[in-house]
C-alpha cells in the first residue's frame, strides 16, 4: 500500500505542504482545454492559464534545476511555448499534463543548458513567501535523499495532485515505475523525517 500523501498536504505532522489544493474535476479539465486551444491567440487566456499553473510549473522546475532563476526561467519559457501552440488536441488527454509536460521538458533543458548542480532543494509556493526558513531547511534535507526522478514523481504527485498515469504520461514510463518510485521516495522521506508509516 502507498503511504498518504497527506504526510505531506500540511497540517500537524506534515512533511510538506501541498500548493495547489484544487480537485481536477471534468469541468475544470475542459476548461483548461480550451484555454490552451486558445492561447495562442488570447493574452487573457494566457494570462488565466498563468494564474492557474505558474506555482505547479515553479515547483516542478526547482525539483529538476534547484535554481530559483532558472525556475523562474522555465515558468516564462513554458507560457512562451504555450503560446505558440497551434495543433493541441483534447481528446488525447488533459491540458494539465499537457503543461507540465512542456514545464519539465524546458526545465531539463535549462538544467543540461547551464549545467547547474542540483544540490539544494525545498518546496515553496511560487511568488509567495510564506514559508518559514525552518520548514525551507528541513524539506531541503529531507528532498536531497531522493534521486531526481523520485523527486519529480513525489512534487508532481503531492504538488501538483497528478494521478500516477498522468505522470507516466508525463515521464513517458511506465505507470508501475512511477508507483514504485513514489513508494521508494515516500519511504525515504519517512524514514528520514521519522515519521511512522505504520498506521
Amino acid at each position: 500500500m502507498l503511504a498518504d500523501p497527506k504526510l505531506f498536504a500540511g497540517g500537524e505532522g506534515a512533511i510538506m505542504r501541498t500548493i495547489n489544493n484544487d480537485e481536477q474535476t471534468a469541468e475544470t479539465v475542459g476548461t483548461v482545454n480550451r484555454l490552451i486551444m486558445s492561447c495562442n491567440t488570447s493574452k487573457e487566456s494566457l494570462s488565466t492559464l498563468y494564474t492557474m499553473f505558474k506555482q505547479n510549473i515553479f515547483a516542478l522546475a526547482f525539483s529538476i534545476t534547484s535554481d530559483y532563476h532558472l525556475s523562474e526561467d522555465c515558468v516564462t519559457e513554458t507560457f512562451v511555448r504555450l503560446s505558440q501552440i497551434t495543433e493541441f488536441d483534447p481528446r488525447r488527454g488533459d491540458g494539465k499534463g499537457f503543461i507540465l509536460t512542456i514545464a519539465r521538458n524546458v526545465a531539463l533543458e535549462l538544467r543540461r543548458r547551464y549545467k547547474r548542480e542540483c544540490t539544494d532543494f525545498f518546496i515553496q509556493s511560487y511568488g509567495e513567501a510564506d514559508k518559514t526558513v525552518e520548514d525551507s531547511i528541513f524539506i531541503n534535507q529531507l528532498l536531497k535523499h531522493l534521486n531526481d526522478k523520485q523527486r519529480q514523481v513525489v512534487v508532481m504527485k503531492c504538488c501538483s495532485d497528478l494521478t500516477f498515469r498522468e505522470i507516466a504520461k508525463i515521464m513517458k514510463c511506465p505507470e508501475s515505475t512511477v508507483k514504485s518510485r513514489y513508494k521508494k521516495a515516500i519511504a525515504i522521506l519517512q524514514e528520514k523525517a521519522g515519521v511512522s508509516s505504520e498506521g
